[in-house]
This record gives structure tokens, C-alpha cells and sequence, in this order.
């Protein structure tokens, strides 16, 4: 199958990426190697899968309108796996344009590329900040997320409007995908986890906000490889029980499904440094600080959907991936 996978450069496209060529599809991906976070750790990344044979590599921004355009002309894809974004929640505080550029007008041009080019089936990533001031627990895709708390978690709620109009309107199968605090190997530099090792490394206090009172549903890479190519492979179809009385926001009559993807196992932040502290054999000099604007107290997944739809269950202990994190930092840094 051809797959063309936005981002792959990222973090989680990445991964994906070899993923789907170990299982012998053919992938077109594209990223622009930005310099929101060090472009040197994209350009390992893909040196790691740029001779791949069955590996088409374009530096290119999804905001390139016509540039795009061509992509899907030349390349013809089946199916699209779509995570090019401007990431990060604080970043959106100082820079909201680079949030609209790619999350809203860099998404139409998604849209419009698979509808004008036979798609068979669109994922894309959404986010766990959807779910904004929320105080329900665990976090379901049936509930109301009107309510965002940063320019980012506005933008993916509005990548999941624009994709219901456009599997609606026009029959494009799409399946969103909210992740939950993803980490591992080959991780964002600009994370806590990633931060917080760089720092005990050198022997730096790290800050901890809302003095440590927080929980995220830490997520491993592979847990939401999996997931992903799970919901690649499983094209949705209209739900035939949808009730227009009272809607489900993670279904629709239309070919539309929403999952969340996380471990539905939620890990204070104190927790998570301890088991770094452990994994590093060095102690953290913690700087305590209060919550930051744009941040959640906790997040929690319930992934009921995607264990009924695709019968996986994320569950990789945080033990079990923060000594993968650890084991790939140490080589990657040399120490």
C-alpha cells in the first residue's frame, strides 16, 4: 500500500514510518525539518530511514498549497497518515500564527489534496488538550470539548470539525486520533521527560509546575504506533445507530470516527521524575512552580473505542518505556 505520512521527520512520524516499511508499504513523507525544536534530531531521524528503498522523502511545508497539490498528483497515495503540525502548547502563547498557518490552512490543504485524489482513508492527530477545562474522568470522546484552554488545543478541535464537514460533504472516510503525552526513544526535545533528563545529566535544577500536582496518561511510541496503524487499516463506515436527538461526537452518519489513544493509566508528575531519578542513577534538584497558563491539571484516556474498534489496549508500563527513553538518551548523547 502507499502511504503518504505528514511529519514524518517528527517524533511519531518516525516511528510510523518504519513501521509501515518493515510491513512492506511503500511511504511518501513529507516534513519542512523546522526549527521549532533542533532540526539536527529530524535529520537523524531520517537518516535512519532515508535509504530505505521503499522511502520517498520531501522537504516540504503543508501549508505549500500547490507544492502539496503536486504531491498528490505525482505520488497517488492510498491512504494519508497526517501529523505535520506547529506542536506545543506553550509556543502557541507566543506565536499564533505559526498555529493557523499549519494546524488550519496546512489541514484545509490536506483535505482538499485527499478528496481531490481518490483517499481511501485519512488519519490524522488530534490531541488530548482538546478536552481543555474538562474535570471529567477518564477523558471519553463523547464529551462535550467546546472549551479549550490554548491556541493549539483550538486548532486540533477544529482539524476534527473540518474533517466531519469534509467525510460529510463529500464521503472521505477520516478517523481523528487524540494522543496522550506520547514519549520514548527518539523523543521532542522540547517535553518535560526530555528536559528533565537533559537536566539531571548536567547536574541543573528542573522546573516542576503546579508544584508537582499534576497527572498526564504518558503514552509510549509503540503503544501508539500500534494504535495508529490499527486505525489506518480499519476504514470507518457510517454509524448506522447515530441518533441526530443526541449525538455522538465520535461517530457521525458519515464515514468519521474519533479515538483517543492513551495508556488509561494516568502518572503523577513526581512519579515520573522518580523513575527517571532511578533510571539515570542521579537525583533532580527540583525548582517548584505554580501552574502555567494554557496547561491542565490531569489527563486520563478512556480508550474503550479503540479497544472495541481495533481490540487494542495500550500498556506499556512507564517503568517498562522510560528505560527505553533513558537506555536511546544515554547512546544518542554519549554518556
Amino acid at each position: 500500500m502507499k502511504v503518504l505520512v505528514t511529519g514524518s521527520a517528527g517524533f511519531i512520524g518516525y516511528h510510523l514510518v518504519q513501521r509501515l516499511l518493515a510491513r512492506g508499504d511503500e511511504v511518501i513523507g513529507v516534513d519542512n525539518l523546522n526549527d521549532y525544536y533542533d532540526p539536527a534530531l529530524k535529520e537523524a531521524r531520517l537518516a535512519r530511514i532515508g535509504d530505505h528503498p521503499g522511502f520517498t522523502g520531501i522537504r516540504l511545508g503543508i501549508e505549500q498549497r500547490d507544492a502539496l497539490e503536486q504531491v498528490f498528483i505525482r505520488y497517488r497515495p492510498r491512504r494519508v497518515v497526517h501529523l505535520a503540525a506547529q506542536a506545543g502548547v506553550r509556543y502557541s502563547l507566543q506565536n499564533p500564527h505559526a498555529y493557523a498557518d499549519s494546524n488550519l490552512v496546512g489541514f484545509v490543504n490536506m483535505l482538499e489534496g485527499c478528496r481531490h485524489h481518490d483517499v481511501e482513508h485519512l488519519v490524522y492527530a488530534s490531541s488530548s488538550s482538546v478536552y481543555g477545562l474538562n474535570s471529567a474522568m477518564p477523558f471519553a470522546v463523547g464529551q462535550n470539548v467546546d472549551h479549550p484552554v490554548s491556541l493549539y488545543a483550538a486548532t486540533k478541535k477544529s482539524n476534527e470539525l473540518m474533517a466531519h464537514t469534509y467525510s460529510h460533504l463529500y464521503r472521505l472516510p477520516t478517523t481523528g486520533l487524540r494522543f496522550f503525552t506520547v514519549y520514548g526513544p527518539w523523543y521532542r526535545p522540547d517535553m518535560a521527560l526530555f528536559r528533565f533528563a537533559d537536566a539531571i545529566r548536567a547536574g541543573k535544577p528542573i522546573d516542576v509546575y503546579n508544584h508537582g500536582r499534576m497527572q498526564r496518561d504518558f503514552t509510549y511510541i509503540d503503544d501508539v504506533v500500534e494504535g495508529v496503524i490499527r486505525t489506518l487499516d480499519r476504514i470507518p463506515q457510517p454509524d448506522p445507530d447515530w441518533d441526530p436527538a443526541h449525538p455522538d461526537p465520535g461517530s457521525s452518519p458519515a464515514p468519521y470516527r474519533i479515538y483517543n489513544i492513551g495508556n488509561h493509566n494516568p502518572v503523577e508528575l513526581l512519579r515520573l521524575i522518580e523513575v527517571l531519578e532511578d533510571c539515570l542513577g542521579r537525583k533532580a534538584e527540583k525548582n517548584f512552580l505554580p501552574m502555567q497558563a494554557g496547561d491542565v491539571v490531569a489527563t486520563y484516556a478512556d480508550v474503550s473505542g479503540l479497544m472495541r474498534d481495533t481490540g487494542f489496549l495500550p500498556q506499556t508500563s512507564i517503568e517498562q518505556g522510560i528505560s527505553a527513553f533513558v537506555a536511546w538518551h544515554r547512546a544518542y548523547y554519549r554518556y
